[in-house]
C-alpha cells in the first residue's frame, strides 16, 4: 500500500511521525511506501529577503525520511507550492495512494469544533481514505493521543453504501485490530425493513469474528453524530472508521454533516472513507 503523509513540519507533525508505533501499525495494515509531502502555501513569498522555505523544508522531510526508512518503508519526498489540501489530493492522484495521513491537534479547552484548515479541507475534498491523527494540543512538545492507531476500532454505519465501503476497510484493518465496536443510530427517518439494525450488526460481527477480532455492537437513538461521539466517549476506541457521503459528482466539496462533526470534535483519531474516485 502506498500513503500520503502530509507534514507542515510542525511540532505536532513530528510527534505523529517520530512515533514508532503509529509507524508499526501502518506497516501492520500493508503500508510499505511512503510519500512524504509538505506544502509551501501561495501566500508565502519564497525569495522574501532572510526566508528560504523550500531549503529548510526540504532539510525537514529529509530528516523525517530518514526516521520512515529506519523504519522500514520506502520514501519518496515532495516540496510542492499551492493550496495544502489541491496539492496534497493531486498528488494522492498522481502517486495512486492508498490513503492520506495527517496529523491534527486535538480538541481545544474553548471550541471542541476547532481542526485544522488543511485537515478540514481534506476531509471533504479526499479522494482516498483519509486517517487524521489526533495530536495534544497547548504544549510545546506534544504526542500522539491514541499510537495504537487501529488496535479498537469504532465502526458507525447507516447501512449506506458509503457505510459499507467503509467497512471493507476491515479486510486490510485487521491485521492491527484487536477489538471493534459496531454502531448504528436509529432516527425517525430510518425506513423500516425486514431486518433489524441489530441483526444486521450482528451479521458484520461475525464477519470480523472470522479474524479473530473481538466485536460488540450497540443501536442507539437520537442524533447520530452526538450519539457516536457518545460512543466515543464510552468505550475510547484507538480510531473511529466511518464513510463519507459526497455532495457532486464532480467533486466531494462537502461532509455529510455527521461525518464532519466527527472528523472535528472526535477525542482519538478518525480513519474517513469517502466514496470511490469515479463517483
Amino acid at each position: 500500500m502506498r500513503a500520503i503523509y502530509a507534514t507542515d513540519l510542525s511540532a505536532a507533525s513530528e510527534a505523529a511521525i517520530q512515533n514508532e508505533t503509529c509507524l508499526e501499525c501502518l506497516g501492520r495494515i500493508g503500508v510499505d511506501t511512503v510519500h512524504l509531502v509538505t506544502v509551501i502555501p501561495s501566500n508565502v513569498h519564497v525569495g522574501m529577503p532572510g526566508l528560504n522555505f523550500s531549503k529548510r523544508r526540504e532539510q525537514g522531510l529529509t530528516r523525517y525520511q530518514n526516521v520512515m526508512e529506519n523504519a522500514g518503508f520506502d520514501t519518496e519526498t515532495h516540496v510542492v507550492r499551492g493550496t495544502p489540501h489541491r496539492r496534497i489530493n493531486g498528488i494522492a492522484e498522481a502517486e495512486k495512494a492508498d490513503l492520506t495521513i495527517i496529523g491534527s491537534r486535538g480538541q481545544s479547552p474553548l471550541d471542541n469544533r476547532v481542526i485544522g484548515s488543511t485537515a478540514r479541507n481534506l476531509a471533504r475534498t479526499t479522494v482516498v481514505p483519509l486517517l487524521v491523527n489526533r495530536i495534544e494540543r497547548s504544549t510545546d512538545d506534544p504526542a500522539v493521543l491514541r499510537e495504537h492507531l487501529f488496535q479498537r476500532v469504532l465502526y458507525a454505519t447507516d447501512f449506506s453504501e458509503n457505510a459499507a465501503r467503509a467497512f471493507d476497510a476491515f479486510q486490510y484493518l485487521r491485521h492491527a485490530t484487536q477489538e471493534a465496536t459496531l454502531v448504528h443510530v436509529e432516527s425517525p427517518k430510518d425506513e423500516t425493513g425486514d431486518e433489524e439494525p441489530s441483526e444486521r450488526l450482528t451479521a458484520l460481527a461475525d464477519t470480523l469474528a472470522q479474524w479473530d477480532i473481538d466485536t460488540e455492537v450497540m443501536v442507539r437513538s437520537g442524533d447520530p453524530a452526538e450519539e457516536i461521539l457518545d460512543v466515543e466517549t464510552d468505550v475510547t476506541p484507538t480510531t473511529t472508521l466511518i464513510g463519507s457521503r459526497g455532495q457532486s459528482r464532480m467533486r466531494r466539496l462537502l461532509l455529510g454533516s455527521v461525518s464532519e462533526d466527527i472528523v472535528a470534535r472526535a477525542r482519538g483519531n478518525v480513519y474517513l472513507v469517502p466514496p470511490p474516485r469515479t463517483a
